[in-house]
């Protein structure tokens, strides 16, 4: 095997400085593009792959940052053998596909916004991204096992103890992602939550007339959820309507949950005049159930969601929904890592991103 090349031999066979060599390779928009062609040229040319570990060692730091969710499907949906054949097995398998047996796999889309977010504002920063599922572990060991080898580390709030957040903090920068701070000390970012379920909230309310509604939740230890059952509360108070005369449905944030809500409401002896959902894949459940049964949303039934995932807007009628910044709340968790990083001593950052509110179909009708 023929000798690795180093980003000494790149900058001798480019006839640049290592300085230089680094900045193309981290920051190509600072080097002018003559330069930088050179650089990039000499790097084909020798096979030149940096270091990430040398990089590491030179800067005291890995180059790698952390993100932790929680558990984000139930283990028992997922068939591991599906596409794992045994020898032998053909490569093609023709079945027939039967209509839809009701069963629905929950997708994780906010999660998947918030990685692909973090995901590019690390690379666009020069690190990498690793990632942790609490898959049914101990979440303690997980957090620690990824914190030993990053920079810092964004978690979804709640979904450790203080504890575990006390004891790793004193070694890496955590960033908490979702919920209010709690008299903490650790760098928080989240949506308008409340705001935005309370500006949907009162748009019922004044602008469809609701005074009846039933309320579709998420899980109790969800932070989102609690701010947004916060600001529906708070939309019904102001105007004097009284939040303990609406039915609270609570549960996963999943649109199976939605459907299993629905089909508790059409089996009840009337419906709402609306349904306000935690989230768009609970309001998108909904909405199957009510189309299979005939009901007219929004002429009998308002239904409305939070989030703002795609899936919402191709929904028929569409999603009535608050679209949160899922991919730049990921971004944003990225560089208040970095911020810390290079600030270590900064009073604690408490980013807040705004939120809108999206009036269509299944709130409004056809216009």
């Amino acid at each position: 095997m023929a000798k690795a090349s180093t980003v000494y031999d790149v900058a001798a066979h480019s006839g640049v400085s290592i300085a230089t060599v680094s900045r193309v390779l981290r920051r190509p928009d600072d080097v002018r593009a003559s330069t930088r062609e050179r650089v990039l040229a000499s790097v084909r040319e020798l096979g030149y792959v940096p270091s990430a570990a040398a990089r590491g060692l030179a800067a005291s730091r890995t180059g790698v940052l952390g993100l932790y969710f929680p558990s984000l499907d139930a283990m028992e949906e997922l068939d591991d053998a599906e596409f794992l054949p045994g020898p032998g097995a053909a490569l093609v398998d023709l079945v027939v596909d039967m209509p839809d047996s009701g069963a629905v796999r929950p997708p994780n889309l906010y999660f998947d916004e918030v990685l692909r977010g973090s995901e590019f504002e690390a690379w666009r920063q020069g690190f990498a991204l690793m990632v942790g599922v609490g898959r049914g572990s101990n979440p303690t060991d997980m957090v620690n096992d990824i914190a030993g080898r990053v920079d810092g580390m964004a978690i979804l709030a709640q979904s450790v103890s203080d504890e575990v957040l006390e004891h790793v903090s004193r070694r890496i920068p955590v960033v908490l992602i979702a919920g209010p701070r709690r008299g903490d000390d650790f760098d928080h970012v989240s949506v308008s939550n409340t705001e935005g379920m309370k500006a949907l909230t009162t748009h019922l309310i004044d602008g469809c007339g609701v005074t009846d509604f039933a309320y579709v939740a998420g899980p109790p230890d969800s932070p989102d959820d609690a701010e947004r059952h916060a600001g529906f509360v708070a939309a019904l108070r102001a105007r004097g309507l009284d939040p303990r005369a609406v039915p609270v449905h609570r549960g996963e944030f999943s649109r199976l949950r939605g459907r299993a809500v629905a089909d508790t409401l059409l089996a009840g002896r009337r419906m709402p005049r609306a349904v306000v959902c935690a989230n768009d894949q609970m309001a998108l459940g909904v909405l199957d159930v009510l189309g299979a049964h005939g009901v007219d949303v929004p002429g009998d039934v308002i239904v409305t969601g939070f989030d703002g995932i795609e899936a919402g807007r191709q929904a028929a009628p569409r999603l009535t929904t608050v679209r949160q910044p899922m991919v730049d709340l990921g971004r944003a968790a990225m560089r208040a890592i970095l911020s810390r990083l290079e600030n270590p001593e900064q009073p604690p950052i408490s980013l807040r991103l705004p939120v809108k509110v999206l009036l269509r179909e299944s709130s409004e009708g056809r216009r």
